[in-house]
């Protein structure tokens, strides 16, 4: 998707809620116009598609249960810690718990990162296995033909 700018009143119209609610997150630092901030009079926000998504998240957050200063903190540690675009995250919502899945870690971002799961993904495992019965194999047939 391209990067062109959305006005407030667009990028609110897209994402589902009122230009009010985006002008308030906005002026409270939740979101940021990334592409451009109002600067006086007559100046417009310009916000980013990423923005939209980000937009569109904390809307679903809230719009799941998650309390407002419970999302501003899941903002704020998925921008410091997040290494991957927003775009890539996994994020389950279960009560008043938000949990990032990035990668093979499921992170409670409400706790700040505390409480940190390693998911094994079986099909790795799998593969490995395969891979050594594979090079395993293939060895025993070298020491049988030289034999």
């Amino acid at each position: 998707m391209s990067d062109a700018g959305y006005s407030g009143t667009k990028t609110a119209s897209i994402v589902g809620i009122t230009y009010r609610q985006l002008d308030y997150w906005t002026r409270t630092g939740l979101v940021r116009p990334s592409l451009g901030d109002a600067a006086g009079s007559g100046s417009r926000r310009e916000y980013s598609y990423r923005d939209l998504l980000e937009i569109r998240v904390i809307k679903y957050l809230l719009d799941g249960g998650i309390k407002l200063e419970a999302v501003r903190e899941v903002f704020s540690y998925l921008r410091e810690h997040m290494e991957t675009d927003i775009a890539a995250a996994h994020i389950v919502i279960s009560g008043s718990s938000v949990v990032l899945c990035e990668g093979d870690q499921w992170i409670d971002v409400v706790k700040k990162g505390q409480g940190v799961l390693n998911v094994l993904a079986v099909a790795t495992v799998k593969a490995e296995v395969d891979q050594q019965l594979h090079t395993l194999s293939d060895a025993d047939t070298v020491v049988h033909a030289a034999v």
